[in-house]
């Protein structure tokens, strides 16, 4: 990873090898910003108040080696990204406004896409992943991520179950909370219906009243417009000596007749005076026609006009048009027939949600006995792994149960409450020494004893749903003494199988690494490209003699330095 101006650190770049790599250092001095670092890469949350003082932004660039058939490769490539190499790289700019970008393989991409990789990448843990172990649904989430397939299948048919039976009973609730108001919608309906079905409206009749309407109240104008167009065309019989345009058409065409044969330019004029005779003709006629067919009658008006106010009357309610009126009346029929039907509804809901619960129950068994099985099997492999971890008489157990609730499903004979995982509340319990019973672990655990446990933990994870590389952000806390030793050796033993970084202050763990990094300062603070270093020979011991007694030069602790690396060593090669 290359990192710049993200928190104390200025610019540096950080090698994490394959196999167990320590990264070391002075409280203060940035090692924790490696860990910020490789969240913000896997799509952790952007806080302005990492970008350095004075600096615009933050940049962590990572550059991670994936198998070609990886499951992440492909999603990635399917997000448009390229490899490098058969490398991934993954860029994350935080500005100090708050804003933040993600590319991922040269390509820019949601946060949310590197969030969703980071499941198949990296496990990462630190103080607060143990302060989530101290809740009860982690403790849950933590034995259905063990038991796999056999919690995974019932569990996805319940949840789907129980996401129906919400549904059902809301709509359920729903019918019976509001009977009175449904039931006033429902009389509402049926006076609409009854006025708009007395009117019957046809589509598009009040345009076609509106129309007729027109027409009638102007009859006489118009039929005297209508006479007075075809005198002008036609001529009036009345008056002999008139000029009308149909004969001055005529006349003209005549004229033109006479002498076509002379010039085809003429000729092509007499043919359209010829056609504008025909159009006067046809046009003529209408108008004649027209007049003849006018209707003034008094009494259809009034019938238009009484027939366009009942349906004024609808239009007011239901629609600004009569279009309008009969959709409303379409879909009002439609709620009618749902609201009237409120009875057969609640039969069939009821039905539906003694159906669902029942489903519900035989799901919920399923899950507890697949969950009861798994906790003695994740149970026994975490007290294997803490006899590892120098806790040889502890204890871990799962406690599955369930609490008594009439109105829950039923379970194994009893009736007990549910949730969208199930019914079962699953307690992590442990028994620190012969003769101690178990206690939750939020209740029953030092710090020390926590981080053991949260250690154990994962180590069982890493042999059921490995990912590849583990980050442990001071799991050791509150460890020591030969403890802490045995922590370094169980981490060298998952180290065989996937990369480990771990940020530590313990030299009996970093002793056991494969490679120990140092983070460190400068005279002003900051954490610059040389301040994150590889530590080989005489510089790693100077620095576990530090880490031992603050001192490195003391003699003391430089002779326990090079015996606790010569130790390591030992173990390494026996695992």
């Amino acid at each position: 990873m290359r990192i710049r101006s993200l928190g104390v650190i200025d610019d540096a770049v950080v090698e994490l090898s394959p196999g167990f790599t320590a990264v070391t250092g002075e409280t203060g001095a940035g090692k924790t910003m490696v860990v910020t670092s490789l969240g913000l890469l896997l799509g952790g949350r952007a806080d302005p108040a990492l970008v350095r003082i004075g600096a615009k932004n933050a940049v962590v660039e990572g550059r991670i080696a994936l198998p070609a058939d990886a499951p992440v490769v492909t999603r990635a490539e399917e997000a448009g990204a390229e490899l490098d190499d058969g490398a991934l790289l993954i860029s994350r700019t935080v500005s100090a406004e708050g804003r933040s970008r993600a590319h991922l393989g040269g390509r820019g991409v949601p946060v949310g896409l590197l969030a969703e990789l980071a499941d198949e990448l990296v496990a990462v843990h630190g103080q607060t992943d143990q302060q989530g172990l101290l809740k009860q649904n982690r403790q849950r989430q933590a034995l259905d991520r063990y038991a796999g397939a056999a919690v995974a299948g019932p569990l996805e048919k319940y949840t789907d179950a129980y996401r129906r039976l919400r549904t059902v009973a809301a709509e359920l609730e729903e019918i019976t909370t509001r009977a009175r108001e449904r039931a006033q919608e429902a009389d509402l309906l049926r006076y609409g219906l009854e006025e708009v079905n007395a009117v019957e409206p046809r589509q598009g009749e009040d345009v076609e009243l509106a129309a007729e309407a027109q027409r009638l109240g102007h009859a006489e104008a118009l039929a005297q417009a209508a006479t007075a167009a075809h005198a002008a065309l036609a001529g009036d019989p009345e008056d002999p000596e008139g000029v009308d345009a149909g004969s001055l058409v005529s006349g003209a065409q005549r004229a033109l007749e006479a002498v076509r044969s002379h010039d085809p330019a003429l000729a092509a004029l007499a043919d359209r005076v010829g056609e504008i005779g025909i159009l006067l003709a046809d046009v003529s006629g209408e108008l004649a026609g027209y007049a003849d067919g006018l209707d003034a009658d008094p009494l259809r008006l009034a019938a238009v006009e009484e027939r366009r106010a009942a349906l004024t009357q609808l239009t007011r309610k239901y629609g600004e048009d009569v279009d309008a009126v009969l959709a409303w009346a379409e879909q009002s029929a439609a709620r009618l027939i749902e609201l009237e039907g409120d009875d057969d509804r609640v039969g069939d809901l009821t039905a539906e949600r003694d159906a669902l619960r029942a489903e519900l129950g035989s799901l919920a068994q399923q899950l507890t006995d697949a969950r009861t099985e798994a906790a003695e099997r994740f149970a026994a492999a975490v007290t294997e792994e803490l006899a590892s971890l120098a806790m040889p008489h502890a204890r871990v157990s799962f406690a599955v149960r369930q609490t008594e609730d009439p109105e829950g499903v039923e379970v194994g004979g009893r009736t007990v409450a549910y949730g969208p995982a199930g019914a079962d509340e699953v307690e992590l319990l442990l028994a620190p020494h012969p003769g101690a019973p178990p206690r939750p672990i939020a209740k029953g655990a030092s710090g020390g004893e926590l981080s053991r446990v949260m250690l154990a933990v994962e180590v069982v994870f890493a042999g059921t749903d490995p990912v590849p590389t583990y980050l442990f952000d001071e799991v050791d806390a509150g460890v020591g003494g030969k403890a802490a030793v045995e922590i370094g050796r169980r981490l060298a033993r998952l180290a065989r199988t996937a990369q480990v970084v771990v940020v530590t202050h313990l030299p009996q763990v970093a002793a056991f690494a494969d490679r120990q990094l140092l983070v460190e300062k400068t005279n002003d603070g900051s954490v610059t490209r040389s301040g994150v270093k590889v530590l080989e020979g005489e510089d790693r011991i100077r620095e576990l003699s530090r880490m031992m007694a603050g001192q490195e030069d003391s003699e003391t602790a430089r002779a326990h330095a090079e015996e606790l690396l010569g130790t390591a060593a030992a173990a390494r090669a026996e695992l």
